[in-house]
């Protein structure tokens, strides 16, 4: 987008640098796609063109495997059950399970994601914890992946997730 509108009102990446007050080597790595870009700062360059954006928000179904997809699920319906008093419960049992994951989980993002898993239990985060458990995104997929929850969903629940998966 940001390409096409500077290719539209003939901008270089120097005349936009010199507009907006943003280093040309940042705009560069925005066209390349090796930067992201925030909505907010993708506005402000194509105000300095004469354009605005505009996002535009629907709902869409994001693609996942379905291996991600089934952990979804059962994340989600989990998540059904997570409140204040449960997670007391079942804090002896998610801790354990971090030792555990701690011991045989190596590389990024995975051990990364385990010091952040362990963060939201030591405070206590329920809030921070229902985002990771039923979140779409990315960084929610892949904490996921290093779930300390296993073993908390009882399984006739765990069955009929299974189940409707299939």
């Amino acid at each position: 987008m940001l390409r096409n509108v500077m290719l539209e009102t003939s901008t270089t990446q120097s005349d936009l640098s010199r507009l907006s007050g943003v280093r040309q080597p940042s705009i560069s790595g925005f066209l390349s796609g090796n930067v992201d870009i925030s909505d907010d700062m993708l506005d402000r360059l194509l105000s300095c063109m004469g354009f605005r954006l505009e996002v535009v928000r629907r709902p869409v179904v994001p693609e996942l495997t379905r291996s991600e997809r089934r952990s979804w699920q059962l994340h989600r319906r989990l998540s059904t059950l997570l409140n204040r008093e449960s997670f007391k419960e079942w804090r002896p049992t998610i801790e354990h399970n971090l030792d555990r994951l701690g011991n045989r989980v190596t590389g990024q993002p995975h051990e990364r994601n385990l010091e952040r898993w362990r963060q939201l239990v030591d405070r206590g985060d329920v809030p921070g914890m229902h985002r990771i458990l039923t979140g779409l995104d990315r960084d929610s997929i892949e904490m996921r992946e290093v779930s300390p929850m296993s073993g908390l969903l009882p399984d006739d629940q765990r069955r009929e997730v299974l189940h409707l998966a299939s």
